[in-house]
């Protein structure tokens, strides 16, 4: 996704369209939150991202799908306001779909380096879709 195609996304999800990267804040079993950034891409009025099977994100997802996100920096910096959503993980073809739109944002890491190294530490990655909720 170019700059300007980013610029012209709308919706809900249109703040994280321009950003590189979102603030995923997801919610431990007792509440508390758990802020990590991650590459996003917005396409189609919903967002975006992945993961792996095993990481603390993939295993409060599985019992909590409630998720607030915000546009970040590098390492989380907020840069815009935080907007609640939906987490649900991708299988099949929506899976490979989001995969390839991540890839094609972000074409070195998610294109080969990313899914490289999840398959040589043995992980499985999760591709997730976020919608409003």
């Amino acid at each position: 996704m170019t700059k300007a195609k980013a610029t012209q996304v709308k919706g809900y999800f249109a703040p994280l369209s321009a950003s590189k990267y979102m603030l995923l804040t997801t919610f431990r079993r007792d509440g508390r939150a758990v802020g990590t950034p991650v590459h996003v891409v917005v396409e189609d009025g919903a967002a975006f991202f992945r993961t792996w099977d095993v990481s603390g994100k993939a295993k409060r997802l599985r019992h909590t799908a409630a998720v607030q996100v915000a546009p970040s920096k590098l390492r989380g910096g907020r840069l815009g306001p935080d907007l609640p959503a939906t987490a649900v993980m991708l299988e099949g073809e929506e899976s490979r779909q989001a995969a390839e739109k991540l890839a094609q944002k972000h074409p070195v890491l998610h294109g080969h380096l990313i899914p490289w190294a999840h398959r040589r530490r043995g992980w499985k990655t999760q591709q997730y879709r976020l919608s409003p909720p």
